[in-house]
């Protein structure tokens, strides 16, 4: 008995997604709830377990494909000896047809046209085999036929390209590789955060000596005792907490001619994946303590390596903390997470000579980064949100006593 394998309920507002891998080939033995193939979506990477126990006996669509909620991307011959079908090899484009009594080129056209695209493309004399589908599997559309009929007739004398014409000079030195739709998603908000918002970014410096002296000082007892590290990232969070209940416009958003003051602090921290740049969030982080906040930083930093995050784990957040410091980067100029009107960098910490009373030392310093929405936080409390994040960490005591 076949067992189909569908696309199962992407989340919230995500309708469909794109096949990264298939564990299995056809032909292939699976068991029950082993992940058979991989679903990426412009948020989240997803898993489809089997439905059952046998064998992968086809595929419907290639690594690549664009799937939507609810098609059937293979068949499994149910039963744990289940032999794979002869023609399973050849890894057809679609679930295979029952037979029917039509003529060979019908059920080649039938597989990759829809009915109404077909007979569209018929009254109006389009020839389909150039045209290239939209629909699941690549399949042509009515959409694509209309496409095709709208589109302008080319001019008689055509207008000089702005690229040489024929293949790329340097194709054989080259890669062409599909953007990932997080990839895609990520670029969207990137451009759309440029484009609909008054970016501005203001910098200060912070000396990390005392913060760095009370990890030396504690870090084993509080190991041994919470069963984790103590970082910075946690006392950064903390910092931009206290920042933010001075100065409630950083953790404020535009909502047409409103503006929405969150009384929470959900802090996003911006995180790479194996697949591209995600923001998880960690919520009601003023109610955490730094082993808590710790616990929670590096919980979210392997799961989203490994793309285990969840969907409501990436959605929401007030403020988002990003740390290029990680990776060498000396200062930079974030960009906001939409619809947020604020977004702490921090960078790496290095020796460098600073004047303290009227003498030359060496202190270890970050320079530190607020890019903010000038549409909403003048830079008058941009300036002064960055200076109540460098005193609390320069005196870390403030933290504790909430001072």
């Amino acid at each position: 008995m076949a067992v189909e394998l569908k696309v199962p309920p992407l989340g919230e507002s995500i309708t469909e997604a794109v096949v990264g891998k298939w564990n299995k080939k056809p032909g292939d033995a699976v068991s029950a709830d082993e992940p058979l193939v991989v679903l990426e979506t412009d948020k989240v990477t997803i898993d489809v377990p089997a439905p059952a126990a046998g064998s992968l006996a086809s595929v419907a669509f290639k690594e690549g494909d664009k799937v939507r909620v609810g098609d059937v991307l293979g068949l499994i011959e149910a039963g744990a000896g289940a032999a794979a079908r002869p023609a399973a090899a050849a890894a057809p484009t679609a679930p295979a047809p029952a037979p029917v009594a039509a003529a060979a080129p019908a059920q080649e056209s039938d597989a990759r046209i829809t009915p109404t695209a077909r007979k569209m493309a018929e009254e109006n004399k389009v020839d389909v085999s150039q045209l290239r589908g939209s629909g699941a599997g690549g399949r042509i559309t009515k959409e694509d036929v209309l496409g095709q009929l709208n589109r302008p007739a080319a001019p008689s004398q055509p207008a000089a390209p702005a690229q040489p014409a024929g293949p790329r000079p340097n194709a054989a030195r080259e890669e062409r590789v599909r953007m990932t739709p997080l990839r895609k998603r990520v670029a969207e908000r990137l451009v759309q955060a440029q484009s609909n918002a008054a970016l501005l970014t203001t910098f200060n410096e912070v000396d990390m000596g005392e913060v760095m002296a009370l990890r030396k000082k504690y870090n084993d007892k509080f190991q041994a005792r919470h069963g984790v590290k103590l970082g910075f990232m946690s006392f950064f969070v903390r910092a931009s907490i206290e920042a933010l209940k001075a100065f409630p416009q950083v953790n404020a958003e535009i909502d047409g001619e409103d503006v929405i003051f969150k009384h929470y602090y959900d802090i996003g921290v911006a995180v790479s994946g194996s697949r591209g740049l995600v923001v998880p969030v960690i919520r009601n982080a003023d109610k955490l303590s730094l082993a808590e906040l710790e616990k929670g930083v590096g919980d979210l930093g392997t799961r989203a390596r490994n793309d285990k995050l969840t969907l409501p784990e990436l959605q929401g957040g007030t403020f988002t903390i990003t740390n290029g410091g990680i990776f060498g980067s000396m200062l930079s100029t974030p960009i906001i997470n939409p619809p947020q009107t604020g977004i702490l960098g921090m960078h790496n910490i290095v020796e460098r000579p600073v004047a303290r009373d009227g003498q030359v030392v060496i202190r270890p310093i970050m320079y530190v980064a607020l890019t903010y929405d000038h549409r909403l936080i003048d830079g008058r409390e941009a300036v002064q949100f960055l200076v109540r994040v460098k005193e609390c960490i320069e005196d870390p005591e403030r933290l504790l006593l909430d001072v």
